[in-house]
């Protein structure tokens, strides 16, 4: 098949993050991940630390009514958390990455892609995906946004 998107395996060393975990729909994710950001942003202020990469949404399922989603921001070493701030990280191992440009409503054929790149080229999927966020609504038109698209790889 012809892919319009550069996919590529990489391998990572794992990466500290402070990230709140939470279920949520898909209608109510964009004040979720707004307020999660926040209140990361705020406690890393306090302990005058900043992210060290761009911040992400980790997806363990897609359940549009039930998203089980990781938000966070990776670290540069583990950080405290606190309340419903943890401690966790994005694990070593395979991954298989891909740069979108557009809407996020607009994804669902990348990741057609990516899954069926991976099925072509003999890697597994674990069931997670991050997306890494570059730029936001706020900042730059829909179709200008820029995301970074990881799925985990079994080894």
């Amino acid at each position: 098949m012809d892919y319009d998107y550069e996919i590529e395996v990489i391998e990572t060393e794992a990466q500290p993050v402070l990230s709140i975990r939470e279920i949520t729909s898909v209608n109510d994710l964009p004040e979720e991940i707004g307020d999660s950001y926040q209140a990361i942003l705020n406690h890393m202020s306090l302990m005058g630390e900043q992210p060290s990469d761009m911040p992400f949404v980790a997806y363990y399922n897609m359940d549009m009514d039930n998203l089980d989603v990781e938000i966070g921001f990776p670290t540069s070493k583990p950080l405290a958390g606190i309340h419903d701030i943890e401690v966790s990280e994005i694990p070593a191992g395979l991954k298989a990455v891909c740069m979108y440009q557009g809407p996020y409503n607009e994804m669902e054929p990348v990741y057609e892609a990516i899954n069926e790149w991976l099925e072509e080229n003999g890697y597994e999927p674990t069931g997670v995906v991050y997306e890494f966020y570059y730029n936001s609504p706020e900042e730059v038109p829909e179709s200008e946004l820029l995301t970074k698209i990881m799925f985990l790889l079994e080894d």
